[in-house]
């Protein structure tokens, strides 16, 4: 029998209560932990599936996804007879992937250097974009034409490159160039940087779509994956007012303008619809190409400029040819505002065809003499129509004193003066009217003939038209209707007037005398041979020196259907042609004139003198190469000094239908150095009209001289002896000495 085994030592009853409790801890304390993992990996869970979803979901999508922009296309401005002015064009941009290369254990230096040679870029440019190697696409060159963009295509497949890429997009081209640019203006990468480009811009614009591809892991094309196509939104279409072919006469002339008469400082035009206030043209100089407006491209401008200067002053030259004179400056309106002071006062009945105004020469307001542009003895008596067309300053401070400064305010408020016309483009300036036209005589005696107030060129002619267009003033406008890229009609402009300011009668009496003003007035350099023409000349004082000359003309006078405004700023005192508006601006603006018409079809009526070849539009001098031809020709003798300084006499110069006589006298090269001109009556007959600070009235050799100068130097010397004007002018400057000694030589 086995033996019985002995009893094991049991351990204490507290010792196994305490493992007890540590196992209960143990396993409450897994129990809280596990709840608290639970918890925790379900709120992550929760915040990835629910808070997070769409945005993890779009991380997801784009990590297996490749998306590409489908550039909208912007859309295209026309004429008003459907020729393209903008419109974009095929172009690509090239650009690499240094992601992509580098994972392609591509030749990075035969890459740098053959597309640098391709784009004319520096290598060392390229290949410090190539360190990028996480980034998938580092743009070279944007909207590259198809030659270079062929050349980069011949380069990737001789080389079988992988990285180099060609992707297709689209650019601005201006298929006229210049014409029209201040107008039409040009788009940048921004969108719409100047004229109808900005101001339409939202319009142009379109909404680019969308192509997204599948891909794998690595960022490859997947093949044969899905494709999903958002087509683009091409932008709107604009039909402007502008006509190609007269924007192009017009054009023409306002560089014939600057070109014979000007000084660098620019000229602009304006062709407008009388009865609608639709732009047919506007014109401003300088210019530019409007495929590559960041040229400077008149050459006036940087005239004299070192390169370091030009390019220090790019902005300020680029400023000056991207703004439109027309629109963003304002000038004194000069004595081409003397018809709607007409127009106030024939509605106000103030004045009629039979009022009579004497004119002395000068009148004295508030202390102020104020000169007619003819000096004592003046116009003497004349009737109204007669004060329009000789633009009588004293007889239109008569006209303005009647109407008054109440009235004649209210009025510059109906023709829109005081504020921004609206027209439909960028940068248009408000005219400045002086507070103190609301009670100063004196300011209105200004006024009255277009003096010491500014207003912008579109403005004035947008006035102008009302009062010859039976009295209704009209917005200005540059586009007619917009259309969506499937040609439906977004929206149209209503030419419905702002207001009627003068009555039809009031409007039929300006026109007519308006048209004498052409026929026997200052404006009679502005005669269309075959029809009848309207309009008034003007020649503005500016504010620190300097004159503004100008034409506003319209046809036909009957039944007027276009009107334009010819400006020139700061005309040439040395081009030989007397400075004023009638003599410099009209003939210009008859040139024009004779090209729209006809091509308006507006059939020309000849007079019988017309017909027989009689030439009632010849003006301005008549070159002779000796002394003894222009005495003949002008029916006066002169004499004049044989050289004076270093400089001779080398051509002579007669006036249309006046006893004048001007002796140039130029340098070895040809440049105007000097004028010596005689002339019957006793006008200022300089052509200087420069604010000097040195100007008096001194007796030489028994005359009394008007002299104006600066620093010590006499500019300009004018003086009348038996029936005749005189004057000298010496750019340069003469000292007291030597022009006592030159005025001797001259009789």
């Amino acid at each position: 029998m086995a033996p019985r085994p002995q009893n094991q030592k049991r351990r204490p009853e507290s010792a196994r209560r305490a493992n007890r409790i540590i196992q209960t801890r143990t396993l409450l304390l897994l129990g809280v932990f596990g709840v608290l993992t639970f918890v925790l990996l379900f709120t992550q869970l929760y915040h990835w599936q629910i808070t997070e979803h769409d945005e993890l979901q779009s991380v997801a999508v784009r990590q297996q996804t490749l998306r590409t922009t489908v550039e909208a296309s912007r859309g295209t401005i026309y004429d008003r007879n459907g020729t393209i002015l903008a419109m974009s064009a095929s172009a690509e941009d090239i650009f690499i992937s240094p992601k992509e290369i580098i994972e392609n254990d591509q030749d990075q230096n035969l890459i740098a250097g053959g597309l640098a040679e391709i784009l004319d870029l520096d290598p060392a440019d390229i290949l410090k974009k190539m360190e990028k190697t996480t980034s998938q696409y580092e743009i070279l060159v944007k909207k590259a034409d198809d030659e270079l963009a062929d050349k980069v295509r011949e380069f990737i497949n001789e080389n079988d490159l992988k990285g180099v890429f060609i992707r297709p997009t689209s650019k601005r081209t201006y298929p006229k160039g210049t014409l029209a640019s201040q107008v039409i203006g040009f788009a940048n990468e921004n969108g719409g940087a100047m004229g109808l480009e900005a101001a339409y811009n939202d319009e142009l614009t379109g909404e680019n779509g969308m192509v997204v591809t599948a891909r794998d892991r690595d960022g490859r094309s997947v093949l044969y994956q899905y494709d999903q196509y958002f087509d683009a939104e091409n932008g709107c279409d604009l039909h402007t007012t502008l006509d190609t072919t007269i924007q192009y006469y017009l054009e023409k002339g306002v560089q014939e303008l600057e070109a014979r008469f000007g000084t660098g400082k620019g000229a602009e035009g304006i062709v407008m619809d009388v009865n609608t206030g639709a732009v047919l043209a506007m014109a401003s100089l300088p210019t530019y190409d409007l495929n590559s407006p960041g040229t400077v491209y008149n050459d006036f401008l940087t005239s004299g400029m070192t390169e370091e200067q030009i390019e220090e002053n790019m902005k300020d030259l680029l400023n000056k040819q991207w703004r439109s004179k027309a629109i963003n400056d304002t000038y004194e309106p000069g004595s081409t505002f003397k018809t709607l002071t007409l127009a106030m006062a024939l509605e106000e009945n103030v004045v009629d065809l039979n009022t009579g105004f004497y004119c002395s020469g000068s009148v004295k307001i508030e202390g102020e003499t104020i000169n007619c542009s003819k000096r004592a003895p003046g116009h003497g008596q004349q009737n109204l129509t007669q004060a329009f067309a000789n633009s009588c300053n004293p007889a239109f401070i008569n006209i303005g004193l009647r109407i008054g400064n109440d009235k004649f305010y209210q009025y510059m408020l109906d023709f829109g003066l005081t504020e921004k016309t609206g027209v439909d483009t960028t940068g248009e300036a408000s005219g400045f009217v002086n507070s103190e036209i609301k009670y100063s005589t004196l300011a209105l005696a200004c006024y009255a003939f277009g003096q010491n107030f500014n207003v912008t060129p579109i403005a004035l002619l947008a006035a102008q038209c009302a009062c010859v267009n039976g009295g209704y003033l009209y917005t200005p406008y540059l586009v007619e209707e917009i259309t969506d890229q499937d040609g439906n009609v977004v929206s149209k402009h209503d030419s419905t007037p702002i207001r009627q300011v003068v009555s039809e009668e009031t409007s039929a009496l300006v026109r007519d005398i308006m048209e004498y003003e052409v026929t026997s007035g200052t404006g009679k350099n502005g005669q269309v041979a075959g029809y009848r023409i309207g309009g008034k000349t003007g020649t503005a004082d500016k504010v620190g020196g300097g004159v503004i000359v100008s034409f506003v003309c319209f046809a036909p006078a009957d039944d007027p259907q276009v009107m334009m405004l010819l400006t020139l700023d700061e005309p040439s005192k040395w081009t030989g042609t007397y400075v004023s508006g009638g003599n410099m601006v009209a003939p210009v603006a008859s040139s024009v004139m004779g090209e729209i018409l006809p091509y308006l079809g507006i059939e020309p009526s000849y007079t019988a003198e017309e017909l027989v070849g009689a030439d009632s539009s010849t003006w301005g001098p008549e070159e002779h190469t000796a002394l003894a031809d222009a005495e003949a020709a002008a029916g006066i003798e002169m004499d004049i000094p044989d050289a004076i300084g270093e400089y001779s006499p080398t051509a002579f110069l007669t006036w249309y239908e006046r006893a004048y006589i001007d002796a140039v006298y130029t340098d070895g090269e040809g440049n105007i150095a000097a004028h010596v001109r005689k002339a019957a009556g006793d006008e200022d007959i300089s052509g200087d009209y420069n604010d000097y600070s040195e100007t008096s009235a001194q007796e030489i050799g028994g005359h009394s001289v008007t002299v104006k100068g600066e620093g010590g130097k006499i500019m300009t010397a004018v003086w009348a002896d038996g029936g005749y004007s005189f004057s000298v002018s010496v750019d340069g400057g003469l000292t007291a000495d030597e022009l006592a000694a030159l005025i001797a030589e001259v009789k």
